[in-house]
């Protein structure tokens, strides 16, 4: 049961607080009930007397206290003008969302702490937000961007000297060498930082490495010395008494005996990890505690146990946004499910499975990064080659100059030999690249023209040279259109706005694709979709209800985004009607696959009337739709359409059950 693990090595932090005193209670609400009049110098000691107590809070595990704090402070600093102070806040407070599993609220913290720091050109603190920038995208499954991050920190640390961070960094990048099965490369970069921790006597930083060599052995069969690693970095962590150490630990020791078949033996550990995750309050840890109780509870035959600690652990992953352990929820659930014979809901889990397994893309990963690898080594050697053919060379030309008046005919009958049979062989190679050439600029063409068509008219555009139009009784139409963009776009530079609607129409194109249904074409600020068509599908109007609020969902969670950023924001409106279309193709440069009809006008009428954040649908798509047990519908009454007058029209979201089970 391989399992995401939290990345412990983001402890890269860059405060002195511990050194100095803390201030007591009493004397911190002296200074906030006269912060009026405070002079600059007290303002400083009573920011940073917050900001000590939070790191002593931040220290002892008790994140909840310490954010406030670190809010506070951060406050503080920004009205005195300290840069350094700003960034520590903002490290800080990431690193705790951090392990709190926010990994949204750790991203943007990180991203803030390190503008903080280049404003003031402090180098070490801009490393460090890129190491720990990648130990969030790690946690999220993006090893990819994880280690580009990990590799610029490791570069800034290792100009500035820092061996200690170094080692640190090499350790981060070993673990994601790790999680895409390059054990090779991972035991290196491991090895070498547990050189560098074992020479400082870094025992904390012993205790994770050794923990990812024990989970290294364990994914290759090498259970006795992973067993021996794995119990060696409890120990530290139990001496220590840290209880991310200890639920680090205590995970591996689980996953190793669970991969032995010893079910009953890993329970304790996922048991006790459950309860230290509780204690400090990660949801992170908890969903992977959670998940791995119930896949035991499973493998164990008490399926019914299973179900509901598998649905706790797969709504905390949903929180946290981690793909990986959404991904191992579904499957626990659906081996679940599929053994109590609830059939329709464990088909439901095993295809969300796929889907995530899918948005993993942990080979093409694992492909790319030993492809950096093997680029290096192969830029290493075509160094080497260049010199040895260039010193072969040299020889060869004093040779032929010391030979030049001794030639005779057998060389001269060689030379034409070699000469007929490189012509042969060049010939040869030449024709096999061009059909290559040939091949791919095909395969291009077919990828090009799928992309503007469906399958079905691309196949018959290229048989016929033409497609005839094609009628359809009943085609669902959606219609989205941002809400005041013109006075939005206006804020924004014009490579910012493409930008931004290409995030949005980019995510469209994806939750289309994810309902099988029909992107038609964007207009401006306008996206138009279409289900059921070029084929018919009885849950296509389900599909396209489903995928509009999940558009909404994607544009409120993107403008909240932007705001938290000081960014504008779209706000979007959409509507869904069905009925008859006509479909097919116009023009012959530029064509494009386009559909017609009163069905159209219609739903770009559902659109117009529609409200911010809401999916809006006609009367005639109600009817169709109004027994499915996922909606849920609002009753707008009658509503003036332009050009179409008084329709009917009702908001749709998804009801209650099917939020709980999402």
């Amino acid at each position: 049961m391989t399992r995401s693990w939290m990345c412990i090595s983001l402890v890269i932090i860059l405060s002195n607080c511990i050194e100095a005193k803390l201030y007591a209670q009493s004397t911190l609400k002296q200074k906030t009930a006269t912060s009026v009049n405070v002079t600059a110098t007290r303002n400083k000691e009573v920011a940073d007397s917050l900001f000590e107590l939070g790191s002593h809070y931040y220290n002892t595990q008790v994140y909840n206290k310490s954010l406030l704090l670190f809010e506070k402070s951060l406050d503080m600093y920004q009205r005195i003008g300290d840069g350094k102070k700003q960034g520590d806040c903002f490290n800080l407070m990431a690193v705790t969302h951090f392990y709190l599993g926010d990994f949204s609220k750790a991203a943007i913290n990180f991203k803030k702490g390190a503008e903080a720091f280049r404003k003031i050109k402090f180098e070490k603190g801009v490393a460090s937000t890129l190491n720990n920038l990648g130990a969030v995208y790690k946690s999220q499954g993006n090893y990819l961007e994880a280690l580009d991050h990990f590799r610029q920190a490791a570069l800034l640390f290792d100009k500035m000297g820092d061996t200690k961070n170094l080692a640190a960094t090499t350790q981060n990048i070993g673990s994601v060498y790790s999680k895409v099965k390059d054990y090779n490369n991972a035991l290196k970069y491991l090895g070498q930082a547990f050189t560098v921790h074992t020479v400082q006597g870094d025992q904390e930083a012993i205790a994770q490495v050794l923990n990812e060599i024990g989970n290294i052995y364990a994914k290759q069969g090498n259970y006795k010395s992973a067993y021996e690693n794995l119990t060696n970095s409890l120990r530290v962590a139990n001496k220590k008494q840290d209880k991310q150490l200890q639920v680090m630990a205590l995970s591996s020791l689980g996953d190793l005996f669970y991969a032995q078949s010893d079910y009953a033996r890993a329970l304790p550990y996922f048991t006790r990890c459950l309860n230290y995750s509780d204690q400090i309050g990660s949801l992170q840890n908890q969903a992977e505690a959670q998940v791995a109780i119930g896949t035991i509870m499973h493998r164990l035959g008490k399926s019914r146990d299973a179900v509901k600690k598998c649905q706790d652990g797969l709504q905390l992953a949903e929180k946290v946004g981690s793909v990986p352990m959404k991904k191992r929820g579904c499957e626990c659930l659906y081996l679940s499910h599929k053994a109590l014979g609830n059939t329709q809901q464990a088909l439901r889990y095993y295809e969300q499975t796929n889907a995530f397994e899918d948005s993993l893309n942990l080979a093409e990963a694992a492909n790319k990064v030993m492809g950096i690898e093997f680029q290096k080594q192969q830029l290493v050697d075509s160094i080497a080659y260049v010199k040895k053919e260039h010193s072969i060379q040299l020889k060869h030309k004093e040779e032929v100059q010391r030979r030049e008046k001794q030639r005779n005919l057998i060389i001269l009958s060689l030379c034409f030999i070699v000469l007929v049979a490189v012509g042969l062989w060049g010939q040869l190679n030449f024709v096999r690249k061009s059909r290559a050439a040939i091949k791919l600029e095909k395969d291009r063409s077919e990828a090009l023209l799928l992309n503007i068509l469906p399958q079905e008219i691309a196949e018959e555009l290229k048989e016929k040279g033409s497609v005839n139009a094609r009628d359809y009784n009943l085609v669902s139409i959606l219609f989205t259109d941002f809400k005041s963009f013109t006075q939005t776009a206006e804020k924004m530079t014009p490579q910012s706005l493409v930008e931004e609607i290409n995030i949005c129409f980019r995510a469209f194109d994806l939750i289309t694709e994810k309902y099988e249904i029909e992107k038609i074409k964007t207009i401006g600020d306008a996206y138009m979709a279409a289900g059921g068509i070029p084929h018919a599908d009885e849950n296509s109007l389900k599909n396209i209800v489903l995928a509009g609020l999940e558009m909404q969902s994607f544009m409120t969670q993107r403008a909240d985004e932007n705001r938290s950023m000081g960014r504008p924001a779209f706000e979007m409106r959409l509507g869904i009607h069905a009925g008859p279309i006509v479909a097919g193709i116009v023009g012959v440069k530029k064509f494009q696959y386009d559909i017609w009809g009163d069905t159209v006008n219609t739903a770009s009428r559902m659109e117009s009337s529609s409200q911010v954040g809401k999916v809006n649908i006609s009367e005639t798509l109600y009817q169709l739709i109004k027994d499915e047990p996922c909606f849920s519908f609002e009753y707008r009454g009658s509503v003036n359409a332009k050009g179409k007058g008084d329709i009917a029209m009702y908001f749709v979201e998804k009801s209650a059950v099917a939020q709980l089970v999402a």
